[in-house]
């Protein structure tokens, strides 16, 4: 018996199995896009299946992570704190992104020379851009039960905190539910681990529709502009990120590891919500508090979107230069402010920064068209803006944490 647990093949990891379906799933895209792109259509609800599956854990997983982080703490001005300084990081961070979005487009250019599509019909994504009323009333749900069947993240931590702070003051009668919402919270991260053995097919499925539906010829057409984003990202993790882990003493080897799986997945799925369930688990693996996690981390995917927001500054100009429309430093200024408002509760799901976008160009009366242009394109620039929101908010977490005095040292490195 113990030499055949001795000799038993050790079992693929979950990193692994990610990194094999989104190979497979290059691979298939590939095949499909040189052969029969309706193909693509057929594997697609794969891949919706498993963004399915995510978004039916959200709202109870942060229902129940914060009602019991708060409510059990019992310590509402540790609260109030805590979110203060997660905002001070937030803005300051999204700000740096907004800063070198700019600088990456204005220096290399990407738009220049190119000509926008002509219009075929009406644009694709149309919406008024939102005054700051707007946004700032929808923070608050007129219904949490809406909220949640919405996934709204933003609106169902609103409401989950004051649901905790009542609970909280309720005392001993409160605590059954205090008990429910922790049982809550340990069968949703169960859940979790069961949605998560679908990962490798979602993941492949998820590659697969998209370079077989766009064809490889996309990465060819606007690659400049791909290439851009891609640098501009590289410099915000290389002069933000990093410095941000130095100056709060984060060992940042053990911090990418940590984080790694989620950030793959929010990579290859395009989606933020679909790496919110596992970077919960392991930010609070690396040595983050469970009541931090569930409150800086979702909290963050309203007002903590670093890749989105960097992209939505480089994306803006980008329309103006491909349509030959010349900004000066104020617009681009006023622009810059603008994005630091309606980038806020910008949904974690594929594309929602396009709306976004179209609201933005809408402001300053740039061509809508850009956003057509923009569509061939968005989900290989969405894979990196995505990615780098979702270890954007895990560092945000661990930086509270540390601030707070309340981060400890795992013992050892968490597993992958």
């Amino acid at each position: 018996m113990s030499t055949a647990l001795t000799t038993a093949k050790p079992r693929i990891s979950p990193t692994t199995q990610i990194l094999i379906g989104l190979v497979v799933g290059l691979i298939v895209g590939y095949i499909i896009s040189v052969t029969d792109k309706s193909v693509a259509n057929y594997i697609r609800p794969f891949s919706q299946i498993f963004i399915r599956m995510i978004q039916m854990i959200i709202a109870p997983l942060l229902f129940g992570t914060l009602v019991a982080g708060i409510a059990g703490a019992g310590h509402f001005k540790d609260v109030g704190r805590m979110g203060l300084r997660a905002i001070i990081y937030f803005e300051v961070v999204t700000t740096l992104a907004l800063l070198i979005g700019l600088l990456a487009v204005n220096i290399l250019q990407p738009g220049v020379g190119m000509v926008l599509p002509a219009p075929t019909g009406p644009p694709p994504i149309t919406t008024a851009a939102q005054t700051w009323d707007q946004i700032f009333l929808h923070i608050v749900p007129t219904s949490a039960i809406d909220a949640m069947a919405k996934n709204d993240v933003l609106q169902i931590v609103v409401f989950s905190m004051f649901f905790a702070i009542g609970l909280g003051m309720v005392g001993e009668k409160g605590k059954p539910m205090i008990a429910w919402c922790e049982s809550l919270t340990e069968a949703m991260f169960k859940v979790t681990n069961i949605v998560m053995l679908y990962a490798p097919i979602g993941v492949a499925a998820a590659i697969a529709y998209t370079i077989g539906s766009s064809g490889v010829q996309v990465m060819v057409n606007l690659a400049y502009l791909i290439v851009t984003l891609y640098v501009a990202l590289a410099v915000f993790f290389l002069m933000v990120l990093i410095p941000v882990m130095l100056i709060f003493r984060i060992p940042i080897v053990g911090f990418f590891k940590a984080i790694k799986e989620p950030a793959l997945i929010a990579f290859s799925t395009t989606s933020s919500e679909a790496a919110l369930p596992r970077a919960m688990e392991c930010v609070e693996a690396f040595g983050v508090p469970r009541r931090i996690v569930s409150f800086v981390l979702p909290l963050g995917y309203s007002f903590n979107l670093d890749g989105t927001t960097l992209y939505l500054s480089l994306a803006s100009v980008f329309v103006a230069q491909a349509a030959g429309i010349e900004l000066t430093v104020g617009q681009q200024v006023t622009m810059m402010l603008t994005l630091m408002l309606t980038s806020k509760g910008v949904a974690g799901v594929p594309r929602a920064a396009l709306v976004i976008l179209a609201a933005t160009l809408a402001s300053f009366n740039l061509p809508i068209e850009g956003v057509a242009l923009l569509l061939g394109v968005d989900a290989l620039m969405d894979m990196g803006r995505t990615m780098t929101n979702v270890i954007g908010n895990c560092l945000a977490s661990v930086v509270v944490a540390k601030w707070e005095g309340e981060f400890r040292e795992p013992p050892t490195a968490p597993a992958s």
